[in-house]
C-alpha cells in the first residue's frame, strides 16, 4: 500500500515548525483555515496527556473551487490536512497525499486538480 502522506522531520522547536509550515503553505498558495490542537483537546475532554500534535487545515481557494465545481461532495475531503507533531527525534510535519485520498472518487475531472495540489504539498514538505 502506497503512503497516504508526505513527511519530513525537522530539528526545530514545535512552535517554529508550526510557523515554518504555515509560511511554506502560504508560498504554495495555501491558507490555514483551521487549526486543531489535539494535545489540548485530549487534555480538556479526556484528561490525558498527549505529545504536542496539531492539525492544520490547509486550503488553496482556486483549487478548492475547481474541485467543488467538479464534485459537490468533495468537501468531505477538504481542507487538506497537515499534521505537525512532536516525535522523539524532532518535529514531524506530514501532509495528506490528495491523490491517495481521492482514489475512491470516480471523477476524472478531479485527477488534474489532485495532481497539482499533490505537487504543491510535496514542495511544501520538501522546502521545510
Amino acid at each position: 500500500m502506497a503512503p497516504y502522506y508526505f513527511a519530513k522531520t525537522l530539528n526545530i522547536s514545535f512552535d517554529d515548525a508550526i510557523a515554518k509550515t504555515t509560511e511554506a503553505l502560504k508560498e504554495e498558495g495555501f491558507g490555514v483555515l483551521t487549526e486543531i490542537d489535539v494535545r489540548e483537546t485530549l487534555k480538556n475532554k479526556l484528561d490525558v496527556d498527549f505529545r504536542p500534535y496539531r492539525i492544520l487545515g490547509a486550503c488553496n481557494p482556486p483549487f478548492a473551487h475547481q474541485a467543488l465545481t467538479a464534485e459537490d461532495k468533495i468537501g468531505t475531503m477538504l481542507p487538506c490536512n497537515v499534521v505537525v507533531q512532536q516525535k522523539a527525534d524532532g518535529v514531524e510535519v506530514a501532509a495528506v497525499d490528495p491523490l491517495a485520498s481521492m482514489m475512491g472518487v470516480e471523477n476524472p475531472a478531479l485527477v488534474d486538480i489532485a495532481n497539482e495540489v499533490q505537487e504543491r504539498l510535496k514542495r511544501v514538505i520538501e522546502n521545510l
